[in-house]
């Protein structure tokens, strides 16, 4: 027989790494956020279209994320017909699947936005999520550099929009043709040469959090983690010899002056059509957005940015957060980059077979709210919470009418629904957790005589701190007064204008 004296084992309540749990206060800035660069990209002329989290994982092709594990770095499962599906780890490729569904019956070049959740199979770490969200605008069907200026432009617009003042940021340009000369140039042309090509774009790409020697690592036989062999994990390195390396990293130094950089890929690209290509194309950016009012102190020049995703074909760009703080650990951080994109013509082309231009760009909105937050630019205190309406010896129904009349009046309010018999004082302890702004309790006598009893918590959260008596016994008459029944929408009103509480 079985055991009976076993209790049943509880679950237990945990939530797998790499992934968070987001509150009120969190999900409230992440709207305000959502709210404001949806505003810049509608000003840029851009609409809005949604696609699923999901996708045919060919659909998504083989321009997959950075990855640290063996199954691509996407979520992956097979449909009931066994058929590939993938969580999307972008918006970019959904996109061109779309625009190439819909092809003739949407304007070219067609703009759009989107925002929403993407997924990473990777290695969780610090900063480094499985699900993050991102805010995308892409402009397909537009073959010129002048798209691409504009979506710099948008992005320094942006920054700014959300708090983060000039010259604490920076859009950086770069052209991956520029690049693919240089690789050119070395022997790596070729569909053969596709996986080291890679290898060396990621490599580049670290450049931003590692030194030129240590990038020089990974152009070459490999890196340990740990900086010594043996020790920490090795990163495998496309195999470049120290001249050809030395050619890479002579590409994507970082310059002040712009003008120096493209004169020094220049002069490396001497023999390279697509290296001239991407000269061009960077000298013809820069002079769009000068002439339109945009410095290098807002958009820059800088070689060595890649990208690290291998669809981009041309112009890419990134957004630097500049600023530099601590974290709750009193630890410095620096932000580096927290959007950015590029120009992807061959993408929406894997569906039609005819040559689509196309070029996005995308904020990463989860990275920029945490910058945003340790820089103290997003509002951490908790939400205002509704006006909590107690229950206090009287019919449930006359309760739920004042919560009824407050809504009705576009006042959030709600009925206190725990045990009937919890006392005044539970109740009221609730309502200071929900962070409500008053409380109103009518009992026996109030509703004998048709009056309210309005509570102002927040006036009533500053009594302790006042030490003279007179001045305290005035704030307490004000913190909880009696009204008449009929005029509860007029008194509440007041109470929220007092503290000017507005709910988003």
């Amino acid at each position: 027989m079985a055991d009976k004296s076993k209790k049943p084992q509880k679950l237990k309540a945990r939530l797998p790494r790499g992934l968070e749990d987001r509150g009120p206060a969190a999900i409230s800035a992440t709207l305000q956020m959502v709210e404001k660069i949806r505003e810049v990209y509608e000003r840029y002329g851009f609409e809005p279209v949604e696609t699923p989290a999901m996708e045919f994982t060919d659909a998504l092709g083989k321009f997959l994320p950075d990855q640290d594990r063996p199954n691509e770095g996407v979520f992956s499962f097979q449909d009931d017909d066994e058929q590939w599906i993938s969580l999307r780890y972008d918006l970019t490729a959904p996109l061109a699947r779309y625009v190439a569904e819909n092809f003739d019956s949407l304007p070219k070049p067609y703009r759009s936005y989107r925002f929403g959740w993407v997924f990473r199979n990777e290695k969780p770490g610090p900063g480094r999520f499985r699900q993050f969200m991102q805010f995308d605008a892409d402009t397909v069907g537009a073959p010129t550099p002048a798209a691409d200026a504009e979506m710099c432009m948008m992005a320094a617009d942006t920054m700014e929009a959300l708090g983060i003042p000039r010259g604490s940021y920076v859009v950086k340009v770069n052209n991956r043709k520029v690049l693919d000369g240089a690789l050119e140039a070395i022997g790596l042309g070729g569909e053969e040469n596709a996986g080291r090509r890679l290898t060396v774009l990621r490599a580049i790409d670290k450049l931003d959090k590692f030194s030129a020697d240590e990038v020089r690592k990974l152009l070459g036989p490999g890196r340990w983690d740990g900086g010594e062999e043996g020790k920490g994990d090795f990163t495998s390195g496309a195999g470049l010899s120290a001249a050809d390396a030395d050619i890479v990293l002579a590409v994507t130094q970082k310059r002040d002056d712009w003008k120096e950089a493209i004169a020094a890929a220049d002069a490396y690209l001497a023999r390279s059509d697509v290296g001239q290509a991407g000269v061009s194309e960077l000298e013809e950016i820069a002079k769009l957005v000068t002439a339109s009012g945009y410095a290098s102190d807002r958009i820059r020049i800088d070689p060595s940015v890649v990208r690290g995703l291998e669809y981009y074909t041309g112009a890419v760009y990134e957004v630097e957060l500049l600023l530099e703080t601590n974290d709750e650990k009193g630890r410095p951080v620096r932000f580096g980059s927290v959007g950015g994109g590029g120009r992807y013509d061959g993408l929406v082309s894997r569906f039609r077979g005819e040559p689509v231009p196309a070029t996005g760009f995308s904020i990463g909105v989860s990275r920029l709210q945490a910058a945003l937050t340790l820089i103290g630019k997003v509002d951490t205190k908790p939400a205002v919470g509704p006006v909590v309406v107690t229950v206090f010896g009287g019919e449930i129904a006359d309760y739920q009418k004042m919560v009824a009349t407050l809504r009705n009046a576009g006042i959030r309010a709600e009925l206190y629904l725990g045990n009937p018999k919890h006392s005044l004082g539970q109740q009221m302890k609730y309502a200071d957790r929900r962070n409500a702004p008053c409380a109103i309790i009518q009992g026996s006598d109030e509703r004998a005589n048709g009056k309210v009893q309005l509570k102002d918590l927040i006036l009533g959260a500053g009594l302790t701190e006042i030490k003279d008596r007179e001045e305290y016994l005035k704030k307490q008459s004000e913190a909880q007064y009696e009204v008449d029944a009929s005029k509860l929408v007029d008194a509440v009103r007041e109470v929220l204008a007092r503290h000017d509480v507005k709910w988003n």
